[in-house]
């Protein structure tokens, strides 16, 4: 709840159709009900059915609340789900800053957050699903300022894996001959490729194997017949 109420600030935001954020007037504010749980009922329900088959009556069944609430609390869906992602992505980013707070080397810090992928890709938050991926697969159907949002948090991701992949060459943890940004988007195809199969059910064991399998990319020469064609300058 604390890392949630970090997330949402102390007031309440909106955005434009064009993607901006603004603060919204606490004067005709809806308050009769909790806007953090709220907008976490609308997260399950998101990552569950996704943003187009989830329709206003469905999230507000799940929220507690009447469409008429909804409405004037988030104005309409896209605005109800630019608030929602962007609590999940901040929610995430507290979470992995915890689980990385320990690694030594960016070895490390890249075998950390290949478990820590592999962990939430099994089991019933496997078949939940990740926000980002999901909405990956939706791309071409969502509106403009959805869909930059979702290449934003890839593009996050991808320069994340970068400069970790970039400092282990210079701590010798990683390969130096690796082609640290071509590497980097493998890696986030095969999490990102974690998160869909999760969906479908997976067991905590095979997801682990599979983030070892992943990591192994890292090391000098493992690879190397695997990542020729897609590493080349």
């Amino acid at each position: 709840m604390q890392m949630q109420r970090a997330c949402l600030g102390k007031e309440p935001f909106l955005y434009s159709h064009h993607g901006q954020k603004f603060r919204k007037q606490r004067r005709g504010w809806p308050r009769q009900f909790d806007t953090e749980q709220a907008l976490d009922r609308a997260m399950q329900m998101f990552r569950n059915k996704g943003y187009h088959a989830a329709s206003v009556a469905d999230l507000a069944a799940d929220m507690g609340l009447t469409v008429g609430s909804i409405y004037k609390a988030f104005r309409d869906k896209q605005t109800l789900f630019l608030q929602v992602f962007e609590l999940y992505l901040c929610k995430r980013r507290q979470e992995t800053r915890q689980a990385l707070a320990q690694a030594v080397t960016c070895r490390d810090k890249v075998a950390v957050l290949l478990q820590d992928y592999a962990a939430l890709s099994q089991g019933v938050e496997g078949i939940r699903g990740c926000l980002v991926a999901d909405s990956a697969t939706q791309l071409c159907a969502l509106e403009e300022a959805l869909a930059r949002l979702v290449r934003q948090a890839l593009d996050a991701n991808q320069t994340r894996i970068t400069a970790f992949i970039r400092t282990g060459q210079e701590d010798g943890s990683v390969d130096p001959g690796l082609n640290a940004e071509h590497t980097a988007l493998l890696m986030l195809a095969l999490l990102q490729g974690m998160r869909v199969v999760g969906k479908a059910g997976r067991q905590r064991e095979e997801m682990m194997a599979v983030a070892a399998l992943v990591l192994r990319l890292l090391d000098r020469h493992a690879a190397a017949a695997a990542t020729t064609a897609f590493c080349s300058e």
